[in-house]
């Protein structure tokens, strides 16, 4: 017993010891100092070194799109780094193909400011901005999808393409010590300057999901950047446009049908929607006033957990169902899609069948 007691005291003080190595090392061995940041042979700052790029960028109102929240799991924050950043690291591989590695990007969330650095950003996501807001009001559309319409304060307006997403800022709360953000679609039409709308769905132990859900009221103020992304419309093309869209994927294509509307775009458009039951056919009663307004616009929503006892005469199973049901073949047809990762695969594996490829499929997935 002695014997394990000593023994229990020598792994306690070594762990201290090491605890103590790591302190110091982070406060002088892993100090930095400053670090100069040039941006397109433009742009240039100096900050102080030891913060993700991610981080470092944000700090300076420069926001590049980042789903997860800096966590290093959806791959949207690359950018150029020609000088400074060091080696690939494992973190990385898996989002960076071999034209990316040529190309010089890299995660901005995974590299470390440790020296000075050159980077090339596309100017579009320069543009991106900070904007403060209110939260005008929220709706309950089920149990778990809020729509918030959210008015932007001091005068600020937002420009963006129907199709593009914003990022949310939720702020520290109980169970959440730190500031995170997450990408939502917007869903209201990029007429409207002066708010946002958005869909947001509850997912269990989504940090900004429980934000909104069981914190979020009307009247709080918050913070979202953006406008990113590059699903968006083709509006060169006269092709027929396919819609396919599941729960909360419904927010991009909701923005994209009020521009068939407001620019008078009267291609042939079908959207189908998934969703479980009856009651989660989120903004039905908008959809079918699309379709006595679009005179080309045709609404198919299809249920995938609906008994023979059930009230329903709509169309049953899946979205992929819908396309094998309605769609012979891609000649002159476009497919924008939203939804999650495992849907979009399985939508544009069906939509390949019938002669589709990836010049006409389009779409934005969320995890």
């Amino acid at each position: 017993m002695t014997q394990i007691m000593i023994t229990v005291g020598i792994m306690s003080s070594l762990s201290g010891i090491l605890a103590l190595i790591l302190t110091l090392a982070n406060q002088y061995i892993a100090n930095y100092g400053e670090c100069n940041i040039l941006i397109n042979n433009d742009k240039e700052f100096t900050v102080e070194g030891g913060s993700t790029l991610l981080n470092t960028l944000n700090e300076q109102e420069l926001f590049l799109p980042s789903a997860c929240g800096g966590k290093g799991t959806c791959g949207l924050c690359k950018c150029g780094i020609t000088e400074g950043g060091g080696p690939v690291l494992p973190t990385e591989t898996s989002f960076l193909n071999e034209d990316d590695l040529k190309n010089n990007l890299r995660l901005s969330c995974q590299v470390k400011v440790k020296s000075d650095l050159k980077l090339t950003i596309p100017e579009d996501l320069l543009n991106a901005r900070k904007y403060e807001a209110v939260v005008d009001s929220i709706k309950e559309l089920t149990n778990t999808i809020r729509f918030l319409r959210i008015q932007i304060s001091d005068g600020q307006q937002i420009d963006f393409t129907p199709g593009q997403y914003v990022q949310l800022l939720a702020p520290p709360y109980p169970g959440n010590p730190e500031e995170v953000f997450r990408a939502y679609s917007i869903a209201s039409p990029s007429s409207n300057h002066d708010h946002v709308e958005l869909i947001i769905g509850y997912v269990e132990e989504g940090l900004v999901t429980t934000y909104v859900h069981q914190f979020l009221q009307e009247g709080d103020n918050v913070s979202f950047n953006g406008p990113f992304g590059d699903f968006y419309l083709q509006k060169e093309s006269d092709a027929d446009i396919v819609l396919i869209a599941v729960g909360t994927g419904l927010a991009p294509i909701r923005s994209i049908l009020y521009q068939l509307k407001e620019e008078n775009i009267n291609r042939k458009t079908t959207f189908f929607f998934g969703a479980k039951t009856e009651k989660d056919l989120i903004l039905a009663d908008e959809m079918k006033e699309f379709e006595e307004i679009l005179p080309n616009f045709s609404y198919k929503p299809v249920l995938s957990r609906v008994t023979e006892e059930d009230p329903w005469d709509g169309d049953r199973g899946r979205v992929t169902d819908s396309i094998e049901k309605y769609i012979d073949n891609a000649d002159n047809k476009e497919a924008y899609l939203c939804g999650s990762p495992v849907m979009i695969e399985s939508a544009v594996k069906k939509l390949k069948e019938k002669g589709f490829t990836d010049e006409n499929v389009f779409y934005d997935e969320f995890g």
